[in-house]
């Protein structure tokens, strides 16, 4: 009983609004199925009440995992019975505060292996309704998509038929805080808001948008990111995009390559 949770990158991310608190987006998401992090349950050896959480790397007390069972049970309830007799196992790859999606995937990853597991026969829509109220990446895990449109707080996801390009990505040893980078971006970037931003680019290959795109333009987060680390400075390089709010890096290669490489 395992699953593969896989990153993800932001061709581009432009903030389009603010809806209740929550910026809204308009963005394409492209899966790394190369760089994932895996969800197994096992076996207790002794029953408990207790849901039982093991990461390979520490964890928040409240992390993304741990909401996604709080929430699928309140929703569905019939899943304590089986997490009193199984453990959760997270091995951790994708490095977090990276803009790669980890916990997101996470998430996603646990609600879809839950929904096979227990057999909770929930649809992806519901089960996509539920990992929104997670994070606003979740709902593009739960659905699988390799490449896709993503806008509003990260509801409204349409699949996008392409090739997803190889990439080479490079993290540096540097973690960006979600909510500090949107929040910088509000102080201080707030006049960049267009909802109309990058309508035009929706129906672009990602590899077009590399081509056609300037990186630091881009991604509206980039400027927010740089403002509370800068020395994110030090990584940019000519063709290097910056991914959701970092510090992940990325650029294309060849399609004698790889399909994606990780660099840290």
């Amino acid at each position: 009983m395992r699953s593969h949770a896989p990153a993800k990158v932001n061709i581009f991310l432009k903030i389009t609004g603010i809806r209740r608190g929550y910026h809204e987006l308009r963005s394409r998401f492209v899966r790394i199925d190369s760089l994932y992090d895996t969800i197994r349950f096992e076996k207790k050896r002794e029953a408990s009440s207790s849901f039982d959480l093991f990461a390979s790397t520490p964890l928040p007390k409240k992390n993304t995992v741990s909401e996604a069972y709080r929430l699928l049970k309140e929703a569905a309830g019939q899943i304590e019975p089986f997490f009193k007799e199984h453990a959760v196992y997270l091995e951790k790859r994708i490095p977090q505060g990276a803009g790669l999606g980890g916990g997101s995937s996470d998430a996603a990853a646990f609600l879809n292996l839950c929904n096979d597991v227990c057999g909770l026969g929930l649809s992806k829509e519901r089960l996509a309704a539920i990992g929104e109220r997670i994070g606003a990446d979740v709902p593009f895990f739960v659905y699988g998509y390799r490449s896709a449109n993503v806008e509003g707080i990260g509801e409204i996801i349409t699949p996008f038929e392409e090739e997803p390009p190889r990439l080479e990505l490079f993290t540096p040893p540097l973690h960006c805080d979600t909510g500090a980078v949107y929040r910088s971006f509000r102080e201080h970037f707030a006049e960049m808001i267009r909802p109309d931003a990058a309508k035009e680019w929706l129906g672009l290959t990602s590899a077009e948008l590399m081509e056609r795109l300037d990186p630091v333009e881009a991604n509206d987060l980039f400027g927010a990111a740089l403002r509370l680390y800068p020395q994110l400075e030090a990584y940019r390089r000519p063709g290097r995009f910056f991914s959701g709010s970092g510090s992940t890096f990325f650029h294309p290669i060849s399609t004698e390559s790889e399909p994606c490489r990780s660099k840290s």
